[in-house]
């Protein structure tokens, strides 16, 4: 990458958070997808075409020089790699780049969007992966309580299922935030939003069980404000919490395709739906800006409805 397109993309970074207040994940992805970028049209060249070493080291080799032909070229480059490139990491891609050369437009140095004859990747419908009451309740009872770690484990579970949150929002629950007596937590969710959610007495039981008996031993008089920690007292990764799911999931027999990081959120949402709650609420719970990132969980509880209808009603 060449020394000018990573001064930019810090700049535009920079630019992002302090217009949008975005999260460090949301701003990693556009630095990873406009590192990628930048990489490539350094190192070039972007097509097996004989001109194609002609175009090398030249102003076409940066952000800022990228035309409409080299940005269609490493697209082409992108889905003819082994193993392609999947249709939601190309419409993050397109959204990554299409921010940052309106950005550059903006700042007036750009005459023309590189963009503009470009067209979007098309959306993809796909339906969240979800589990039923009884394999929520199988996931749920999992962990052994009889260690830090299992109540720990098992603190986390019913937290994300009694309130829907994001891993990124579970793991980066701070001490502060819970109100045990109010049985609320209040979670910063994407750009800076923040909502109060009702934790449920049952989670707020397990999650005070697991503050009184397990946290204590997990810090190992480490100083921290994070409600969950590693075994070494170090606070919980979104990594680390997939490969809890992963491992408990297989343990009771849950298929390895109907696992996902946000399962029991997705859970949340679909088992809510299925008791008749409004979708407005659910949206405002899950932090949703639009209804219409809700409204996919409407057709999960729709096709759960027609198993029901299918397995139980006599002329299913």
């Amino acid at each position: 990458m060449l020394a000018s397109d990573a001064a930019l993309i810090d700049e535009f970074v920079d630019a992002l958070w302090l217009a949008d207040g975005l999260s460090k994940n949301t701003l990693g992805s556009y630095r990873s997808d406009l590192a990628l970028f930048a990489s490539w049209l350094a190192a070039g060249p972007r097509s097996g075409s004989p001109g194609a070493q002609s175009m090398l080291k030249t102003e076409s080799s940066s952000i800022v020089g990228a035309d409409e032909t080299a940005i269609n070229a490493y697209l082409t480059h992108l889905n003819t790699r082994p193993g392609g490139i999947k249709s939601t990491s190309q419409r993050r891609l397109m959204a990554s780049l299409r921010r940052c050369y309106r950005w550059l437009l903006d700042q007036g140095r750009l005459q023309a969007d590189p963009l503009l004859n470009i067209d979007k990747p098309k959306a993809i419908q796909r339906f969240p992966k979800t589990l039923s009451e009884k394999q929520v309740e199988a996931l749920l009872n999992a962990p052994d309580i009889a260690t830090p770690l299992g109540l720990r484990d098992r603190a986390m579970f019913e937290l994300l299922y009694a309130t829907g949150l994001r891993v990124s929002e579970l793991v980066g629950v701070r001490l502060f935030e819970v109100s045990l007596n109010d049985n609320v937590v209040r979670v910063m969710g994407k750009g800076s939003k923040e909502r109060l959610v009702p934790l449920g007495q049952i989670a707020a039981e397990w999650l005070q069980r697991y503050v009184a008996q397990a946290r204590g031993d997990l810090l190992k008089q480490q100083v921290s404000d994070a409600v969950f920690v590693t075994a070494r007292g170090g606070p919980m990764s979104r990594q680390m919490f997939w490969n809890l799911i992963k491992k408990y999931a297989l343990k009771v027999g849950i298929a390895r395709e109907r696992i996902s990081p946000h399962v029991l959120r997705h859970a949340f949402a679909t088992h809510l739906l299925n008791h008749g709650a409004d979708l407005r609420v659910v949206q405002l719970l899950l932090g949703h800006a639009d209804i219409s990132t809700t409204q996919v969980y409407t057709h999960v509880a729709r096709e759960r409805l027609k198993q029901l209808h299918q397995q139980h009603h006599p002329r299913g």
